[in-house]
């Protein structure tokens, strides 16, 4: 079953770099947009995301995004790290302001880093001296793993 049409945002929260990534508007491709540098330094996890946040928004304005997923690291093990707690202060403060229209959705992304690396190493690129492009990359497997996971689903949404 297919999703819904509209764009999605991918979001991939790190302790210095957001990585984001967009839907098109069939739902069926991820591609990158951009990397945030986190103010500030990295962040704890009660830390205000102001920047960051409002950034998301103009974004999501910007590409008429019908949904934001983000990405919630764990460990391998599937516990919770302190990267997870970071990435779920970020959620629930973006989802105080975003538009009541607009979906707010968490995956687990275990690996996405891991699978970005590989893909540039792949690629012929030095992963050390592209991480904002690393970042992307991960939110583009955030998002892309998502979507093919809805589209897989019986009941896929619509």
């Amino acid at each position: 079953m297919a999703l819904s049409r509209g764009r999605r945002l991918g979001i991939d929260v790190g302790l210095a770099r957001i990585g984001i990534a967009v839907s098109d508007p069939d739902s069926i491709l991820a591609t990158p947009v951009e990397t945030l540098q986190v103010s500030d330094g990295p962040k704890n996890t009660a830390a205000p995301w102001g920047r960051e946040i409002t950034r998301v928004l103009d974004l999501a304005r910007e590409y008429d995004a019908v949904a934001v997923v983000v990405g919630l690291p764990a460990s391998l093990a599937g516990r919770h790290t302190q990267s997870t707690e970071m990435a779920q202060s970020f959620c629930e403060q973006l989802a105080t302001v975003l538009p009541e229209e607009v979906e707010l959705r968490t995956t687990d992304e275990r690996l996405s880093t891991v699978q970005a690396t590989g893909q540039l190493h792949s690629a012929g690129k030095n992963a050390k001296k592209q991480r904002s492009i690393i970042d992307q990359a991960a939110a583009v497997a955030i998002l892309q793993s998502w979507i093919d996971s809805q589209r897989a689903a019986p009941d896929a949404l619509s």
